[in-house]
């Protein structure tokens, strides 16, 4: 599912039920020694999710261990994502001489709970949701989605938090269940492919009950042309 909406250059693997096979490497057995069972079967299927990854792109398996924020640390050379919710895991990788970041993110298609649309999101963006097609499609939930993603694309690249009010995301509907998303940053960005990065571009799908978004930020190589111009934050793991 998650593929159709990544680049060729990234590589994914999901997973629509827990694998109870997994074996943890000694270190990620260690993050999650005290956890309860949901914990350890999303975490053992998102590090199964992972390795086949990472074996598309000719690579051994290696642990994957939560850094700073819980974001997961990924071997020398490659950059990555890993996503989990009720009925899905997935996790999409590339190479570093390719892809700069890889934000992914994945929700219910269901309306958000009382409250956290506001907590969330500025008036501006609900002025836009407002003004998307009744269709049917949960766009506060494709919203809260497409900001998690965000924040997944950004931590790699700064190490530093950014909260929910620290980008503007707007939502292209497209059709057929597939769309686009901006997300102009509010705060000053890191320097990516030569200039300041001021916003992400990303993509959202709604199949099978569930919402999945993507950000992938292209490796612009030297000489080739720029591109056309209360709630807590989910685990990045």
């Amino acid at each position: 599912m998650i593929g159709s909406i990544l680049p060729p250059e990234v590589v994914a693997e999901e997973a629509f039920e827990d694998r109870p096979d997994v074996t943890l490497f000694a270190a990620e057995e260690a993050v999650i020694a005290r956890a309860v069972g949901k914990r350890r079967r999303e975490f053992a299927t998102g590090r199964a999710c992972a390795r086949a990854a990472l074996a598309r792109l000719g690579l051994p398996p290696v642990p994957i261990v939560p850094g700073p924020r819980g974001a997961p640390q990924w071997p020398d050379g490659v950059v990555g994502s890993i996503t989990h919710c009720a009925g899905y895991r997935a996790c999409a990788v590339a190479r570093d001489g390719d892809v700069v970041t890889i934000g992914l993110d994945a929700e219910p298609h269901d309306r958000l709970p009382d409250r956290v649309l506001g907590a969330v999101s500025s008036a501006a963006e609900r002025a836009g949701l407002d003004a998307l097609p009744d269709s049917g499609t949960c766009w506060d939930r494709i919203l809260f989605c497409a900001k998690e993603t965000v924040y997944k694309a950004w931590f790699p690249l700064t190490g530093r938090w950014l909260g929910f009010e620290d980008a503007h995301v707007d939502i292209d509907p497209a059709g057929g269940g597939t769309g686009t998303f901006a997300a102009r940053l509010l705060v000053d960005g890191p320097d990516v492919n030569g200039a300041p990065l001021t916003r992400f571009e990303g993509r959202w799908l709604v199949s099978d009950g569930l919402i999945t978004t993507t950000i992938v930020v292209p490796r612009r190589r030297p000489g080739a042309a720029a591109p056309g111009s209360p709630i807590s934050r989910k685990n990045l793991n």
